[in-house]
């Protein structure tokens, strides 16, 4: 089975642990990843929080940022005796701060470098390395940039490539508008695919529905979405019978709702800040009737600290009324 035919990307404040684990209960076939966390953070800080998640997550992937072959080797050491299935380098981020770390989209420029990068790590662990990329950056749009990036870095032995269809414009554009303004290019993604036949290719960026995600499986293996899967999570609970060919974990929002309410009072007893653990669920009925109502319970700070984890029931009661 084509283990990235569905993923959910990797987003900053966002995949965390407890949106992974609430993207678990909908869908048991989808890749989740994590936020990006960087050499520094993972070898200097703390470590066992930002490398702990819930069994029930995986198939999910540890994303790294870092430029340094040998500081990327020990963290993706970390990654993997921590239990992560995958170790995905971040080729794509476009902000400044990450500039400043001189990785993420830059590191386009430096294929070599990448490649040093995942040759250094697929020594020093077993599960897959792969690589999330965007098409060009800044005004390079020319198809020759992006093909020999991909094959540099493939000779390095990465088998998997994550590319968000867009350049990178490494100035004058915010992160948020550089996931929107720098126009999409699917064709470079399936051209590549094509061009490569002996690698995995999966399509990410400006993906709103299943419609559109499915129509491009005929041209790449996977395709990743993030925002839409954020904003509106029950879209999650298609993935399973239209990817996979197999039932969803729930049938209804009411069965979500069941299967996070023990996770909620373990994390609310381990002391999690409840606010984060139920933040995953605030779209959970978005387009529907009471869907403000719902919003607004699960984010009173005054609420949340009266009803504890039973503040699930207390907001979908809202709803009914």
């Amino acid at each position: 089975m084509n283990q990235h035919r569905f993923c959910v990307a990797p987003m900053l404040d966002v995949s965390d642990r407890h949106f992974r684990f609430f993207a678990r209960q909908l869908t048991r076939g989808a890749r989740l990843y994590t936020e990006m966390v960087t050499t520094g953070a993972l070898l200097h800080g703390p470590r066992e929080r930002l490398l702990a998640f819930d069994d029930a997550e995986r198939p999910v992937a540890l994303q790294l940022g870092g430029s340094e072959p040998g500081d990327l080797a020990r963290a993706a050491q970390l990654g993997a005796a921590a239990g992560y299935d995958e170790i995905d380098l971040n080729c794509g981020c476009p902000s400044p701060r990450v500039q400043r770390g001189a990785f993420g989209a830059c590191l386009m420029r430096e294929p070599a470098l990448v490649a040093d990068c995942v040759r250094a790590m697929r020594d020093a662990v077993s599960i897959p390395v792969t690589v999330k990329h965007r098409i060009g950056v800044d005004r390079e749009e020319s198809y020759g940039f992006v093909r020999d990036f991909v094959g540099v870095v493939a000779e390095a032995g990465c088998e998997v490539f994550v590319v968000h269809a867009r350049n990178a414009w490494l100035d004058g554009l915010s992160p948020k508008e550089n996931r929107s303004l720098p126009p999409l290019r699917y064709p470079v993604v399936a051209r590549l695919a094509r061009d490569f036949p002996s690698l995995v290719f999966v399509l990410n960026g400006g993906l709103r529905s299943h419609g559109e995600a499915l129509a491009q499986l005929d041209r790449v293996h996977g395709v990743m979405i993030g925002r839409e899967a954020c904003e509106n999570p029950w879209m999650l609970a298609d993935v399973d019978p239209l990817y996979f060919d197999r039932p969803a974990p729930c049938a209804a929002r009411d069965d979500a709702i069941d299967a996070m309410r023990p996770y909620l009072q373990r994390q609310v007893r381990a002391g999690e800040p409840l606010r984060a653990v139920v933040r995953p669920l605030l779209g959970l009925f978005n387009g529907l009737p009471g869907a403000r109502a719902w919003r607004r319970t699960l984010s009173d700070a005054a609420m949340l600290e009266r009803h504890g984890a039973g503040v699930l029931d207390i907001a979908r009661g809202e709803i009914r009324a």
